[in-house]
């Protein structure tokens, strides 16, 4: 009987500290160790076929020098100091492209006169390449930092823009009428109600605009830069160093991956009310 009682005792106590492990990092773990295994596994067909002559060319290095070549220019500051400068232009232009997009939002989200104005403009100017507009903004803006910097934030306030006004109307006019019932205000109603339940969607655009912001960055730079990790890029180009040049490319995509990482966290943080609330229901 006692051994019975005890089974029963510990069966619960097992199933419990089983679950507690679980809910650690093992199920992130669990749902990357795929991905991971692909990179590796593209990444070694990479210095396979640079070794064993799968594909001859001086511009297929293996990987293993491209690692090299990482380690010493991160090392040297040969491409730490570019990547820094770069990362400073972006983290700026993300900074004031979403802030613009989110009150830029909410406005045309519940004012419905300025909806009207603004969204014709907002879809005319949203699919314009940024590309075609570096040369026009030089004329104004220069070579400088100002000019990457307003073409990140142009590239990230549309994505914000348009989360942000679905967000807002997604929510239920019950919500907006209760705070009307209490007697909020409609800045207090904006703050305290709309913002609130239009943030999941408003973090949806800000994820995918710090891709972007990253992407847009090295493209202005490419085109009229004279330092950062794009202009960096095109130099070891032109200068036939292939090692050097795809270096610069790791470095941007660890960098993004790892903004991608900071930012999902970031994220779970924020909304774990809302999660929260999807699981009560």
């Amino acid at each position: 009987m006692a051994v019975e009682v005890g089974r029963l005792l510990s069966v619960p106590d097992t199933v419990g500290t089983a679950r507690w492990f679980g809910r650690l990092r093992f199920p992130i773990l669990r749902t990357r160790v795929t991905g991971f295994a692909l990179v590796v596994a593209l990444l070694l067909l990479w210095e396979c076929s640079a070794r064993l002559g799968w594909m001859v060319s001086q511009n297929w290095p293996p990987f293993s020098l491209v690692l090299t070549a990482t380690w010493r220019g991160l090392w040297s500051g040969e491409l730490a100091a570019p990547l820094a400068a770069s990362m400073a232009r972006m983290v700026s232009g993300y900074l004031i492209g979403s802030s613009c997009g989110i009150v830029l939002g909410l406005l045309l989200g519940t004012v419905r006169v300025l909806d009207r104005f603004v969204t014709p403009l907002i879809e005319a100017l949203r699919p314009l390449p940024l590309p075609a507009l570096v040369p026009p903004l030089i004329l104004f803006l220069g070579l400088d930092d100002a000019l990457k910097i307003f073409v990140v934030a142009f590239a990230v306030v549309f994505p914000v823009v348009v989360s942000t006004v679905g967000g807002v109307r997604d929510i239920d006019e019950v919500l907006i009428g209760t705070a009307r019932t209490f007697g909020a205000s409609r800045a207090r109603t904006l703050l305290r109600v709309v913002l609130p339940a239009a943030m999941p969607s408003i973090c949806a655009g800000l994820r995918i605009s710090l891709s972007l912001a990253l992407v847009t960055t090295v493209v202005a730079e490419m085109i009229a830069g004279s330092s950062g990790i794009g202009y960096t890029i095109l130099q070891a180009q032109y200068g036939l160093r292939p090692e050097e040049m795809y270096a610069a490319v790791l470095c941007i995509a660890v960098v993004g991956y790892l903004l991608n990482m900071g930012f999902v966290l970031l994220e779970r943080r924020i909304l774990r009310w809302h999660q929260r609330a999807d699981a009560d229901v």
